[in-house]
């Protein structure tokens, strides 16, 4: 008897466990199904049928009039996203990697108040500093371009904090003092040694750039005023605000919503070998 009860009560919370994961999941994913039927429809059966059934199904016509409209702006947003977050992406992670590096595997004075100072900048939000960033970048005149959005999506404190923690699980000290007796630079180690040994982990530190990047919206709003500088996201916005006088818009919101989200689950999908792995190392230090 005293053997069953566990027995029982495991079953008993693993199913208790699985219920609450099932609707979790419900929860999360039924926004996505329903901008998926969405997109679906023509823009009449959106206000006249149900919002979680499928009807005319309408979504290469509306992907057709999403990229034709008003010259094919769309794409040149869905251009403008790419170049934020994969370039900005690449380059702050390469960053991070560096500057974890550097607090992981170098003593030097003041190293553990600079680490301080960088988890409280985790904390700040990124809204807070927009305005600042706004001041700077109007006396140096780069607003309204693409550096003004690229250069602040390039610093990442909570990216140099996981490089650090990476760095201190992946990157023996041994292998390291073995790179310098043959002679190579605190460059060339780095390059030639850690970087290897850090590739899974950058790649979860990749993706969360890229995440915040292709999802920045507020950063974007104050800093530009160009159509054509745009990421999808703002421009989604600004249309979005059209639809009361232009309804038609409505649809091709919803469309773009759709096709914003394709690009992150595809390199969810691509890289999730990597990823995993770094979010393992991470956890296991």
């Amino acid at each position: 008897m005293s053997n069953q009860t566990p027995t029982r009560e495991s079953r008993v919370s693993r199913t208790a466990a699985m219920a609450l994961m099932f609707l979790l999941a419900i929860y999360f994913l039924l926004p996505l199904y329903f901008l998926i039927v969405a997109a679906t429809k023509p823009q009449g059966d959106l206000a006249s049928t149900f919002g979680l059934t499928f009807s005319h199904f309408d979504l290469f016509k509306n992907l057709d009039t999403l990229f034709s409209r008003s010259d094919g702006i769309f794409g040149r947003w869905a251009l403008n996203s790419v170049i934020y977050a994969v370039l900005g992406a690449a380059v702050g992670t390469l960053i991070s990697a560096l500057c974890g590096y550097a607090l992981a595997k170098f003593k030097f004075r003041g190293r553990e108040f600079l680490f301080s100072v960088i988890l409280g900048g985790v904390l700040v939000p990124t809204t807070a500093l927009a305005l600042p960033l706004f001041l700077l970048f109007s006396a140096t005149g780069i607003v309204n371009t693409y550096l003004a959005v690229f250069l602040p999506s390039i610093v990442s404190p909570f990216g140099v904090y996981l490089a650090r923690i990476f760095t201190a699980a992946a990157v023996p000290e041994e292998i390291l003092e073995s790179a310098r007796l043959d002679g190579a630079g605190e460059f060339r180690t780095f390059f030639s040694v850690a970087l290897k040994l850090l590739t899974p982990s950058l790649v979860t530190i990749f993706l969360f750039q890229f995440v915040g990047i292709w999802n920045n919206f507020f950063l974007p709003m104050v800093m530009l005023q160009k159509e054509s500088l745009f990421p999808i996201t703002l421009g989604l916005y600004g249309w979005n605000g059209q639809t009361a006088r232009a309804p038609l818009l409505q649809e091709s919101v919803i469309t773009g919503s759709l096709v914003s989200i394709v690009p992150v689950i595809i390199l969810f999908i691509l890289l999730q070998r990597f990823w995993r792995t770094g979010l393992a190392s991470g956890s296991i230090k």
